[in-house]
């Protein structure tokens, strides 16, 4: 099962360098991402929602080979191709897997202008690690699937890192 984590950030650039962050942890085997989607919103107050999973591209790739494959059988490639790539586009637009649309739209709209978040979908986490990775990104827990306990756990850690930057400007 995997778990959903929506963390905020005061700065509309944030989100974005925490999904390269998670990106690289994830080739190093500290995440398995299902999902995650980057929501910005800029100082007029306007919401821009940045999907990671490109399902129309996913779509074409494997409608084009199934089609290819289903048209050498019937000696017509190019028109399974063809047939391949229309159907696989449909399907990959018409698809809604990984976080729901509405619910980054619904949670976007509470973001302050000027600030970002990043909504993860995660299978598998190390989170010792990748907690350890994410507490120079300043963020703050909005919304999770995760338990009581460890929702406090990853607020306390995120809070700590708050904590820490105060008392050194201070």
């Amino acid at each position: 099962m995997s778990d959903l984590i929506v963390i905020g950030f005061n700065d509309e650039f944030k989100a974005d360098e925490v999904l390269l962050k998670l990106a690289k942890m994830q080739k190093e085997h500290l995440v398995d991402l299902e999902d995650a989607v980057v929501a910005v919103k800029n100082h007029k107050g306007k919401l821009k929602v940045k999907q990671t999973l490109d399902l129309v591209t996913a779509g074409v790739a494997g409608g084009s080979f199934w089609g290819l494959l289903i048209g050498l059988l019937f000696l017509h490639p190019l028109l399974g191709v063809t047939v391949g790539i229309v159907s696989g586009a449909l399907s990959g637009a018409l698809t809604d897997v990984g976080i729901d649309d509405d619910f980054i739209r619904e949670l976007g709209k509470t973001l302050e202008p000027g600030t970002s978040a990043i909504f993860i979908l995660a299978r598998k986490v190390t989170p010792d690690k990748v907690l350890e990775e994410l507490k120079p990104f300043d963020g703050k827990v909005l919304r999770t699937s995760l338990s009581n306990v460890e929702e406090a756990n990853l607020k306390a850690a995120l809070a700590k890192v708050q904590t820490e930057q105060e008392v050194q400007v201070g």
